[in-house]
This record gives structure tokens, C-alpha cells and sequence, in this order.
């Protein structure tokens, strides 16, 4: 394998065809640096990617139409055409259209994952209202990736550097969330959390923070009991194998900025995390799918319809996304090697027997 087929090869799906995915991509990729550490495949059509070139005009990009994944040009970005027909996009409209050339770009993007035809995979926003169906049955990226790979359960990881916030529950109505918070659930998230934390950021002894449910995490149970029956029990059971601690105020805990004293926090609903989460990565937000078999990003926004075409879109959460998909793609590769040929311990009584090397010296030596 050549210097140029070891760079990881990362697909990336459009997302709603009237949001701001293409332009995104467009921006993000035009930055040719990035060839030198990854080879993007986008799926989509190459007729998607040309009518948003015109909304970004001072960019000149240029790509490569494949047919065939195996047929990738490694030094030059493409475009694998998941379809060619002709198809009718409207910027900023919701629209069933631009849902259903979404999951199709989804869905073979994730085919390709799943067959190691490319090794990582961002994915640009969707909208729920337009892609739910009876053929795709789910609320979002996160249940369909979980569907497919098989997994008994995944965590919603959001990433800016060293900033880590992962969901107990993710896209539930508020009076539902409570439902989620269980000691089987909570000891789950956990242990997802903690060995991405160890195999995917290389963090050898991960500390994770864990939120209280209620306000002032229940105020030992006068304002609710699940911290005093659920999450402390949780969180005890979870130090049989790692470092957990709380249930913090959630209020408290990010206005003081305890976060910084973690490598991960585990909030029990969708706001009581991303809510701070986006206030402090200010725009630099990475959504990492934690507990797959493979590596999935996306930016930490949506489809932003009152912006689509109008070359007004921020990239830097998409271009931070790709930076960590590679990046957790590394770090997991060497973890991997590292533990398939661990180094031997060496024992005080190995060392008790060691003998200093003999070196002979050069008889010619003047």
C-alpha cells in the first residue's frame, strides 16, 4: 500500500438537498490541505454539488465523478453518484424531495462504512419532519446507525477539544425524558462514554461528571427522588469500573465551569446538555456517535433553511467534524495495534535479574 492509499478514505452524505449541507461541503473541501490527510468521497450527485457551486462563487471547486468506490482518485475529492436523474432542489424549503435524496445518500454512504469501503463518515444535517417514513423509522443519524451496526446501545458524544458532553436521552419530548433515566441506562451511557474516552481520545484513566435530573440535582430528595433512588446508586455501581462522580447541579456545574475538571459529562436530557454545550463550543461543535464499530461525525447544528443558497454558512463546525473523524480513526487504529502487541511488563523481579549489557571495546581503537 502506497503513502497515498494510507490516508483514510472519508465519506461524507449531503443531507437535506434544500439545507446547507452541499455548501458546507463546497466551503469545507475547497480547502485543498485536506487531501493531504484524507481522501473525501461525497455521496451524492454531481449535479447537487454543481447547482450550489453557483452560490459560492468565489470558490473554484473541482472533483472527480466515480461510479465505483473502487475506482477513487486519492488525490483529488469525489463524488460517488448515488443517483442521475434530474431532481428539483429549493433552498430553504422542506420539501419531501429533499428528504428522500437525504436518506439516500445516507443509506449508501453507511452501505459503503459497513463493507469498509471508506473508513469514516460525516454527515451533513437532515430534518426529522421530511425523513422520517415506514422505510426509514427513525428520529435521527444516531437509532439508524445503531439499527445497522447491530449495537445494544450508542451515545451521543458532543466534542469541542477537550470539552466532552454525552446524552442519557437524545431526541424525546421533555415529559418523556424522566422515563429514560434509568440505573441500566445510565450504567450503559457510562461505560459506552468511558471506553471511547479510552479508545477513541486516548485518555488512559477517563474522570466522567454525571448531572442530576432535577434542579440542585434533587436537594437530597426534596425536589424528586430519582438522584437519591437512581443516579447515586447508578453512579456507585458504575465505580466498580471506572471513574463517575455526581450527580452535580447541572446549573452550577457548567456556570462554574466544573466541566473543565472532566473528560466527559453525562447530562439525563437533550437541553440540559446541548443547551451549555453550544453556548461554550461557539460553533465548534462535533456530534461523535460513541459505541459503533465505526466512526461517525457531524456538525453540531441543523439544516438551516433561512440560510440554504445564500452562501452565508459557517463551516467551521463541518471542517472540525472531519479533523475528528480522522483523528478518532487514528487514535483508534493505534489502540488497536498497541493492545495486539502489548508491550511485556517488566516485574521487579525481571529487573531484580537483569545483567548490564557487556560491551566489548574495539581492539583497533588507537
Amino acid at each position: 500500500m502506497n503513502a497515498q492509499q494510507q490516508k483514510p478514505i472519508i465519506g461524507i452524505s449531503i443531507g437535506d438537498l434544500n439545507g446547507i449541507g452541499a455548501e458546507l461541503i463546497i466551503k469545507t473541501l475547497n480547502d485543498h490541505r485536506l487531501l493531504e490527510l484524507c481522501t473525501p468521497v461525497i455521496f451524492a450527485s454531481n449535479k447537487v454539488i454543481n447547482f450550489y457551486r453557483k452560490s459560492v462563487p468565489d470558490i473554484n471547486f473541482s472533483y472527480q465523478s466515480i461510479k465505483e468506490l473502487n475506482r477513487v482518485n486519492f488525490k483529488q475529492i469525489n463524488i460517488f453518484n448515488c443517483w442521475e436523474e434530474e431532481v428539483g432542489i429549493t433552498p430553504g424549503q422542506l420539501s419531501d424531495i429533499g428528504g428522500k435524496y437525504a436518506i439516500k445518500s445516507l443509506t449508501m454512504a453507511v452501505q459503503a462504512l459497513k463493507e469498509n469501503k471508506i473508513h469514516g463518515l460525516i454527515t451533513a444535517p437532515i430534518h426529522k419532519k421530511n425523513t422520517h417514513s415506514n422505510e426509514f423509522n427513525y428520529t435521527g443519524h444516531t437509532p439508524y446507525l445503531k439499527h445497522v451496526f447491530g449495537v445494544q446501545d450508542v451515545a451521543m458524544l458532543m466534542v469541542a477539544g477537550s470539552f466532552r458532553v454525552g446524552l442519557l436521552s437524545e431526541h424525546v419530548p421533555l415529559a418523556e425524558a424522566a422515563k429514560y433515566v434509568t440505573r441500566e441506562n445510565i450504567l450503559s451511557k457510562l461505560n459506552i462514554i468511558n471506553n471511547s474516552l479510552i479508545k477513541d481520545f486516548g485518555i488512559d484513566k477517563p474522570k466522567v461528571a454525571v448531572l442530576g435530573l432535577n434542579p440542585h440535582a434533587g436537594d437530597e430528595g426534596l425536589i424528586g427522588r430519582e438522584e437519591e433512588e437512581i443516579i447515586k446508586p447508578a453512579i456507585k455501581d458504575a465505580r466498580h469500573f471506572m471513574l463517575a462522580m455526581g450527580p452535580y447541579s447541572a446549573d452550577a456545574f457548567f456556570a462554574r465551569r466544573q466541566y473543565e475538571k472532566f473528560d466527559a459529562v453525562l447530562a439525563m436530557y437533550h437541553d440540559q446538555g446541548l443547551i451549555p454545550f453550544k453556548s461554550l463550543a461557539i460553533g465548534e461543535g462535533v456530534n461523535y456517535t460513541a459505541g459503533l464499530p465505526v466512526v461517525r461525525t457531524s456538525p453540531d447544528h441543523g439544516t438551516a433553511f433561512d440560510i440554504a443558497g445564500k452562501n452565508k454558512a459557517d463551516n467551521t463546525s463541518f471542517l472540525t467534524a472531519i479533523f475528528e473523524c480522522i483523528d478518532i480513526i487514528n487514535r483508534r487504529h493505534g489502540y488497536i495495534e498497541s493492545h495486539r502487541n502489548p508491550v511485556k511488563k517488566v516485574t521487579p523481579a525481571i529487573l531484580a535479574n537483569v545483567e548490564d549489557e557487556k560491551i566489548e571495546e574495539d581492539s583497533n581503537e588507537e
